[in-house]
């Protein structure tokens, strides 16, 4: 792969979608989601993010309007206006802000800068990455790392998690005894938070050896119980709070027939417990999508933090963007260079194979040659990187059409045909258009 390209983005999160919009946009991994982005011709570069508020999915490729429709095809199971689209900046912009936590629902929170980078490599796993999302996802998590660091965007250990239980406590449900569903990174941080409101905590997980070591991380009485066993459980825990990984329900609708008060916390995506469940009037289900209260609240305490990463941000965005110019221009001057190199050392053959040269003779000949090449292409390097700082992509794409050895269909090189290596009767009509005009005036008179 090359450096070049333009990254698309496309964002269905819970700032416009619904948990259903979420779960209807999901893939079944990471690894899953850029395997079937990179199988599309177009798309040389993929990078997919989801979690259990936002799926997130980046695709490069040489024109921004083959990007768009990739991604249209990979979401096409959600309603427009519950799918963010974001050009190239607006992609770049956007991962620093979802790795710094400004773009979480609970702002500042910990667990996505690790998602993004587990993200990163799986993305790696299937050749999703190359040069140019390599750079973007890169920045971003030393971004997401640096305002953990260097600002209080974190302070507190904020969660979804830690917000569920915030939720619970806000509409009086917390009781003596609490169940946590799933042994996870969010099961983990339920668990801790709800240790600190009940005197028994219950843990439950599909392995018993997760729930144990769970427990023990817990400053609590704690039980640990089978999923086979949650009935009693139920009887006895005036919260619960799920949080597993499971594809599926891990509860049928009936499992809290005989709970009595329950108020249940659904963080799962996709969602533990069915919403039929909220038909038994003792019981009480939220989802992600309720936390909105508690959110609202979390955004405000942290508003002085979120301003001061957004002006990292806005640094960390230029340099970014100065980066890419920068490397754009010198693909397209080491093309230049290379076509340049072979038709000086291809004369270089030529000419002294014509005649009887010792070796100091062959050495001043040579630096002739290399001295001329660096003198000609010393203004258009020059050119060449002042249109980069300019966004004079024109400039530089003519320059590609010109110098890469691997542009035009059938591998026929325009510098081939610049350099006369290619006779113009060899080479198809829409090539001959690209090449500027007087190239071909004196081979066809």
């Amino acid at each position: 792969m090359t450096g070049r390209g333009v990254i698309s983005g496309a964002s269905v999160a819970h700032d416009r979608a619904s948990i259903d919009e979420i779960e209807a946009a999901a893939v079944e991994s990471h690894r899953a989601g850029v395997a079937k982005l990179v199988e599309l011709p177009c798309v040389t570069e993929a990078y997919v993010l989801q979690t259990c508020n936002r799926v997130e999915a980046y695709a490069v490729t040489e024109d921004a309007p083959d990007g768009r429709a990739a991604l249209d095809a990979f979401f096409s199971s959600v309603a427009d206006d519950a799918r963010r689209e974001l050009d190239h900046e607006e992609s770049l912009r956007h991962l620093m802000r979802v790795a710094a936590g400004l773009e979480s629902l609970v702002v500042g929170e910990d667990q996505i800068i690790g998602q993004v980078g587990d993200a990163f490599e799986a993305a790696h796993e299937v050749d999703g990455i190359g040069p140019v999302l390599e750079q973007a996802v890169t920045k971003a998590i030393r971004v997401g790392e640096r305002a953990r660091t260097e600002t209080p965007i974190n302070e507190g250990s904020v969660s979804v998690a830690s917000a569920a239980v915030s939720l619970a406590d806000e509409e009086g449900a917390l009781g003596d005894a609490a169940l946590v569903v799933g042994a996870g990174d969010m099961g983990q941080l339920a668990a801790k938070s709800l240790a600190e409101h009940v005197d028994t905590l219950y843990v439950a997980n599909r392995s018993r050896d997760r729930a144990e070591t769970l427990a023990s991380l817990v400053d609590a009485e704690t039980v640990v119980v089978g999923l086979d066993d949650l009935d009693e459980t139920l009887d006895r825990a005036s919260v619960v709070v799920t949080a597993t990984g499971s594809g599926g329900h891990v509860f049928d609708a009936d499992a809290f027939a005989d709970a009595g008060e329950t108020f249940v916390v659904d963080i799962a995506r996709p969602r533990d417990v069915p919403p039929a469940v909220a038909s038994h009037g003792s019981v009480t289900v939220r989802d992600i999508d309720a936390l909105e209260s508690v959110t609202d609240e979390n955004r405000r305490e942290r508003a002085a933090a979120a301003a001061q990463v957004e002006e990292m941000i806005d640094v960390e965005f230029e340099h970014l963007l100065e980066q890419y110019k920068r490397k754009r221009a010198d693909d397209v001057i080491s093309a230049m260079y290379e076509s340049a190199e072979r038709v000086k050392a291809r004369e270089l053959d030529t000419a002294l194979d014509r005649g009887d040269f010792d070796d100091d003779q062959r050495e001043v000949v040579e630096a002739m040659a290399d001295s001329i090449v660096n003198q000609l292409l010393s203004a258009p390097t020059k050119s060449l990187r002042d249109a980069a700082a300019e966004d004079d992509w024109s400039t530089i794409n003519t320059a590609l059409q010109l110098f890469d050895p691997e542009f035009g269909p059938e591998d026929v090189p325009v510098s081939a045909l610049v350099a006369g290596d290619v006779s113009p009767e060899d080479v198809p009509e829409d090539v001959r258009d690209r090449v500027p005009s007087g190239v071909f005036e004196e081979s066809d008179d």
